[in-house]
């Protein structure tokens, strides 16, 4: 680390976890995530959204029992895509659980950053086959504000009266690490109090299904969905499609003390790097990854050694998971093997935009709990992933920072280290 840059560099502020929001395939709420993660449970099943009899890929990880209604009127319910209503619940959690009061908040300096990968899927496909079937002036005129992919972030800014800086990346399946990344530096450089931040996806959708599948990305165990996604396993064959939401409220430190608020867990690094390799295949050697690493570390001022447990991109596909470990132990030397390393996508599938926001509050869970979500499904190991990968069951453990990484097709690449409070 170059003490150098480190002495002369202005005074950033610290950053704290002080709320987190979950809608996934294994829970609606927070704590139903959460002891669904300790008891390894899947969120895999048969696709309910449409018929798939006469697809590759019938299975997904679906989100269950969720209703928009509690969140929006009939009419809303209507003119919203499902990426925007798992958003907006998630973030009204998020909130609720910071035990901010709005109305004494200077909003101009709370902000809000979701991003999304694909945005509303399931509006592009029905209002093109309603284009086709009774022409352009049947087309919705909800349309447009129904699938950009910055309408979950405008939402949530409009319902909570959230003034400030307003964003969403759509850099593919590390959107929401990029966007709690740069919620982060907003509140470093004084430029927001609070920001509401993270991840949101919803593209089971017929499109999403044959798309992915088309790219031979995803798992074909149609006849055991709960054991397709199996990373770093000797035996996995692709990624398990999910969906989903996974919100933080970040806060300046001295504003979360000064109002006596419960912390999570203080947000200390922050990186990004691009591969420039391929479009969909991660650079030789995992290098584009390792570098990121290495930058979110340096941005923390922490060394590799004392980093006790990495909740890993670990999508399940024989190149992601190969090279994310070569990442790893190159970033990490020796050390590599006594840090623990999971992936959560094992349970709840890899929700693409909202990974990063999902894994993200994982992880703040993990440092608060202090305890590692299992990878569940890992019976084969694999010569070539030979790290620990906290395997089929929750593990106590002193964890004082956790890494979360993401990465996406285009060669992008985020991360975040999270600190013990």
């Amino acid at each position: 680390m170059p003490s150098e840059t480190m002495a002369t560099s202005p005074q950033k502020r610290r950053v704290v976890v002080t709320g987190i929001g979950l809608v996934t395939p294994i829970g609606n709420t927070r704590e139903e995530n959460w002891q669904a993660l300790l008891s390894g449970r899947s969120g895999a099943g048969p696709i309910t959204r449409f018929d798939a009899s006469g697809y590759d890929v019938r299975f997904a990880a679906e989100v269950k029992n969720f209703d928009p209604r509690q969140f929006f009127d009939a009419r809303e319910v209507k003119r919203t895509a499902p990426y925007i209503q798992y958003a907006v619940a998630a973030a009204d959690e998020a909130l609720a659980d910071s035990r901010l009061d709005l109305t004494r908040l200077d909003r101009q300096r709370c902000g809000v950053y979701v991003s999304s990968g694909i945005g509303g899927f399931n509006v592009i496909e029905r209002e093109h086959a309603r284009l086709l079937d009774e022409g352009p002036r049947h087309i919705s005129p909800y349309f447009m504000i129904a699938f950009l992919v910055n309408m979950a972030a405008g939402h949530i800014s409009i319902r909570h009266g959230l003034q400030g800086p307003l964003g969403a990346t759509a850099t593919a399946c590390a959107a929401s690490v990029h966007a709690i990344g740069e919620s982060f530096r907003l509140i470093q450089r004084g430029e927001a109090e609070v920001m509401v931040c993270g991840g949101t996806e919803g593209a089971i959708t017929p499109m999403g299904v044959s798309g992915f599948s088309a790219a031979k990305a995803m798992s074909t165990r149609n006849d055991d969905p709960q054991r397709a996604s199996r990373p770093f396993d000797a035996r996995r064959d692709g990624f398990l499609l999910g969906e989903g939401a996974g919100i933080l409220v970040l806060e300046a430190y001295d504003h979360a003390v000064a109002r006596g608020a419960s912390m999570y867990a203080e947000l200390v690094g922050y990186g990004m790097s691009g591969d420039a390799h391929h479009i969909t295949a991660p650079a030789p050697e995992g290098e584009g990854m390792y570098r990121m690493m290495v930058a979110t570390l340096h941005d923390a001022g922490v060394a590799p050694e004392q980093v006790d447990y990495i909740n890993a991109h670990g999508t399940s596909t024989p190149y992601n998971d190969k090279f994310e470990t070569l990442a790893i132990k190159r970033a990490f030397g020796a050390h590599a093997y006594r840090l623990a390393v999971s992936s959560t996508k094992s349970m709840t599938g890899h929700t693409l935009g909202a990974a990063g926001g999902i894994e993200a509050c994982y992880s703040a869970l993990a440092v608060a709990r202090q305890v590692i979500p299992p990878t569940i499904n890992y019976e084969t190991p694999d010569p070539e992933c030979d790290l620990d990968y906290a395997p089929n069951e929750p593990r106590p453990a002193a964890l004082n920072y956790v890494l979360s990484n993401a990465a996406g097709f285009g060669g992008t690449n985020g991360g975040l280290l999270f600190k013990r409070v």
